[in-house]
Parts: structure tokens; C-alpha cells; sequence
């Protein structure tokens, strides 16, 4: 790719950019929300086309102006914004478009044998017959994954596809890109996760604000000055532990909902942060949608502040004071055709009648607090980076001041530097007194924030244990299925 440029709406999101990636190799692209990286593999992957620039692929000069014309050349691309086909099969999702036919009629036979073999790839137990739109983001994501491998292609882009996969996951999918590298497939990895990058990449390129900033060897590179290169600072990526938790402010009895989770028991305080981990099917989102009222179960019970609640529904959560970060924020957390201020104001809205002023000024303080990148607080939040949505999802909950918080991958897809900061944040309301359920996938967050940390393997509370006297290896023995 070389010269290439992009804008939206007159805001510059790529200028002269310059990418060369070679057969058999890991290319990590880099920055920080915003940077620029979906939309330069958006107009690979034939989603965008350009405003200037080309590219040349296989020593050919092309013009790509459809995912079709990018698959039908040999492209593949994993977006971070999953778009399945909800309604059909796993294995009708991987076959799609290049769907096997016997005597005129679809072979459902066939396609499942093939999605197997290709979930097999992965060591996933996901049934090619399930529904698509059952399946957890995980699973969706590892069928994304199944669904790029399928069309062999010569260069795959994964955007973000660990961003809701635990280590186990993560490892299965390392093996495979191990295998394409063999093979001599090129790969394009977007993360925000540092260790994955240095675990997996040949080559580092970081793009800032639109332009390329470095192409480098991952191996002449170090975690401290690949930051540098993202954000031009040093976050701090751990901060300090929150103060002494106070009263019992949720307790969870005996909850269970057949074939996601059962008799789950467990309490929490003011001022704490309770870690959740477990692998992927192990119940942990379920049991988060579950007490929010995304998903109810139909046995077992729920207290805040003593009392006992009945949470039938997300409204009914939001007047016990309980407040949900989902991890699928384009299902449960956003509107994506409606303003950023509409989005940021849409769950605290108490009246029928709305004080525009009231909420322009809401808006304004939410898009400075949470440093949100916007060309304007009417822009559709669907014309976000990836980050900046799950920044608007989280100032959301905010806004309807919960007692009780419950985060399920509050940093799925946000950058190294936002990530920081909602550390920190998630730690600041701690302090205040807030109460915090705290989900998620990497190990590493769970060990930094938490006060305490319960461990799920299927559906069932298997332990629980003080971060300052665990490690990795022991939560994932633990979580690892019998």
C-alpha cells in the first residue's frame, strides 16, 4: 500500500501511509484508537476505497471495491465489529458464499463435516448446528476466525481477534497462525495486547493519528518504546490497589440458569473490585446478564444493600442501581445510527420531556472527561473507532449513577493508552464507594485490579482467591475443564 489517504466528512483519518507486508509473514499494525488501523485494512479488505494512494498485490497493481473483489484475489479479513449472520447456522455463517450444493440443494452435511474440521483448527467445542445468534461474543469471534481460514486465503487481517478469547483460546489461535505462516500465508494482527504482539509478530509498523510513524523488526523493539511510538508518552499500565472495602452492598444466592450457570453464590462490597475470570463457555457473561436483567435466571436470588430485588429486566437493574458494560456493545451498549450525545445520554434520560441544552452540556463534559474522538457530539457513534464506542458505552453507565457496577471486558478493542486510563478510572470508583464486578478474559487486568478473584469453569464457581497470592498458572488449572 503506498500513499494512502482517507477522510471522512472532512477529518483526516489516513495521510500518506505506507504499508509492505511479505509472504509467510506476521505484520503487527499498531496505535492508539483512532490511529488509523481499521480504516487503512478497511480499504485492504475492499470496504473503503481510497481518496489517494494505491496498492499492488502479488506484484499487480489493484482496485478493490468490495470484500468480494478482496476474497476473489485471495484477502480475507476478521473485522473487530462482528457482523454474523444471526439467524443462521455456525456452520451456514463459515460456508457463506462458497456454500456446498448437492443436486441443486444446499448440502448441509457437508458443510457441517467442514465447519468441524475447521472449529477443530482452533480446539473449539462450538456445534456447527447452533444458531449463530445463541453463541457468546467468544464463540462468534472464534467463528469469525474459522470463517477467514476457510477461504485459504494468501493474506488474512485480523483485526482485534483475541479482544474476547481467554489464553487457551488465544493459544489455539497462535498454533494456526503458525501454520499459515508455514504455509506461507501473510498475516496482518491488529492488537492492543502487547504481549500477543511480541509472542507472535515479525514485523511492528505503528501508525499515529493518521500516519505511519515506524516499520521495525519486532525484535529491535521493547514494550516501553513501542508505547512511545503509539501515544508519544509512558502510561502507567498498573495503578494502586483501591482503599478498604465497606458494608455488603450485593449478594448473588444460589443463581442458576439451566445450561449457562448454576447455584453461583457470592457477595460483594463498597469499594471493591471482584474479578471474574474463566475460559471461553464458562458462564462468566451469562451470569453478568443475568443480574443485569439481559437474561434472567429463573432460580436463585439477588440482594442489594440487604434487600432482596427482582431483576426481570435491564430497567429494573437500573432502579436497583446496577449498571452493565456489556462486552457485545453493538448489541447491548449502543444505538450505532444515533448521535454520540444521544448514546451518551440515553440511559440517565428521566423525564418525558428532553432539556436539549441540559444535554448538550452533559455530552460536552462526558466527550472531555473520557477524551473521546470526535468530529462532533452529533456525529452516529457507528462512525467511531472500536475504542471510542466502548468509551462512550462506559460514560453511558456512568451517567445513571450506579451503586453497583458490573464491567464485562471494559477494554475489549480499546488502545494501550485508553486502556490506562479506564485502569485507573475503574479504580477511582472504587475508592468513591462503588461496587465493581469486574469480567474479563485477561488475566493480567484481573491481577492488577482486583480485590478479590472468583474463578468459573463450566457454569460453576470453582475458587476463590487473593490476587497478591496467585499467578496465571494457577487460575487457568482452575478454570480448564474436567
Amino acid at each position: 500500500m503506498r500513499h494512502v489517504s482517507k477522510s471522512f466528512a472532512g477529518v483526516k483519518a489516513l495521510e500518506e501511509v505506507r504499508l509492505e507486508v511479505a509472504a509467510g509473514e506476521v505484520h503487527a499494525l499498531m496505535g492508539e484508537n483512532g490511529a488509523g488501523k481499521s480504516t487503512l485494512m478497511k480499504i485492504l479488505g475492499g470496504l473503503h476505497l481510497p481518496d489517494t494512494g494505491e496498492i499492488r498485490f502479488q506484484g499487480q497493481r489493484i482496485r478493490l471495491r468490495s470484500p468480494h473483489d478482496a476474497l476473489r484475489l485471495g484477502i480475507a479479513m476478521i473485522q473487530q465489529e462482528l457482523l454474523p449472520f444471526r439467524d443462521l447456522t455456525v456452520a451456514a455463517n463459515i460456508g457463506m458464499g462458497r456454500e456446498a450444493t448437492r443436486w441443486g440443494w444446499l448440502d448441509h452435511g457437508t458443510m457441517n463435516r467442514e465447519a468441524t474440521r475447521l472449529l477443530a483448527r482452533l480446539n473449539t467445542p462450538i456445534e456447527p448446528t447452533r444458531r449463530m445468534g445463541d453463541l457468546s461474543v467468544a464463540e462468534m469471534q472464534t467463528v469469525e476466525i474459522v470463517k477467514a481460514l476457510a477461504h485459504e486465503a494468501s493474506l488474512i487481517i485480523m483485526d482485534e481477534p483475541s479482544t474476547a478469547l481467554s489464553e487457551r483460546e488465544v493459544a489455539a489461535l497462535f498454533d494456526v497462525i503458525r501454520d499459515l505462516q508455514q504455509r506461507g500465508v501473510a498475516v496482518i494482527y491488529i492488537s492492543h495486547k502487547m504481549d500477543e504482539i511480541f509472542r507472535i509478530a515479525d514485523t511492528i509498523t505503528v501508525l499515529r493519528d493518521g500516519r505511519q510513524v515506524a516499520t521495525r523488526p519486532a525484535a529491535e523493539l521493547d514494550e516501553r518504546e513501542l508505547i512511545r511510538l503509539m501515544v508519544g508518552r509512558e502510561p502507567t499500565l498498573r495503578v494502586a490497589a483501591p482503599g478498604t472495602p465497606g458494608a455488603t452492598l450485593l449478594e448473588v444466592r444460589g443463581l442458576t440458569r439451566p445450561g449457562r450457570f448454576r447455584d453461583v453464590s457470592f457477595s460483594l462490597r463498597r469499594g471493591e473490585i471482584l474479578g471474574v475470570g474463566g475460559l471461553m463457555g464458562a458462564g462468566r457473561t451469562e451470569l453478568a446478564n443475568a443480574i443485569c436483567g439481559l437474561a434472567p435466571a429463573p432460580t436463585g436470588e439477588i440482594r442489594v444493600a440487604g434487600k432482596r430485588v427482582r431483576i426481570a429486566s435491564p430497567a429494573d437493574a437500573l432502579k436497583a442501581g446496577i449498571a452493565l458494560v456489556s462486552e457485545d456493545r453493538k448489541r447491548f451498549g449502543l444505538v450505532p445510527l444515533m448521535s454520540v450525545q444521544q448514546n451518551l445520554t440515553l440511559s440517565s434520560l428521566r423525564t418525558r420531556f428532553i432539556d436539549r441544552r441540559a444535554e448538550t452540556a452533559v455530552a460536552d463534559a462526558q466527550i472531555r472527561k473520557f477524551s473521546l474522538k470526535v468530529a462532533d457530539r452529533k456525529q452516529p457513534v457507528v462512525n467511531l473507532s472500536g475504542g471510542n464506542q466502548q468509551k462512550v458505552v462506559i460514560a453511558k453507565a456512568l451517567l445513571t449513577e450506579p451503586e453497583i457496577l458490573i464491567l464485562d471486558e471494559p477494554t475489549r478493542g480499546i488502545d494501550v493508552g485508553a486502556k490506562a486510563e479506564i485502569h485507573a478510572l475503574i479504580s477511582r470508583l472504587a475508592r468513591s464507594g462503588k461496587a465493581i464486578l469486574l469480567v474479563s478474559s485477561e488475566l493480567p487486568e484481573l491481577l492488577a485490579l482486583s480485590d478479590r478473584l472468583l474463578v468459573m469453569r463450566q457454569g460453576t464457581l470453582t475458587a476463590e482467591l487473593n490476587p497478591l497470592h496467585t499467578s496465571q498458572e494457577e487460575i487457568m488449572n482452575l478454570a480448564m475443564p474436567l
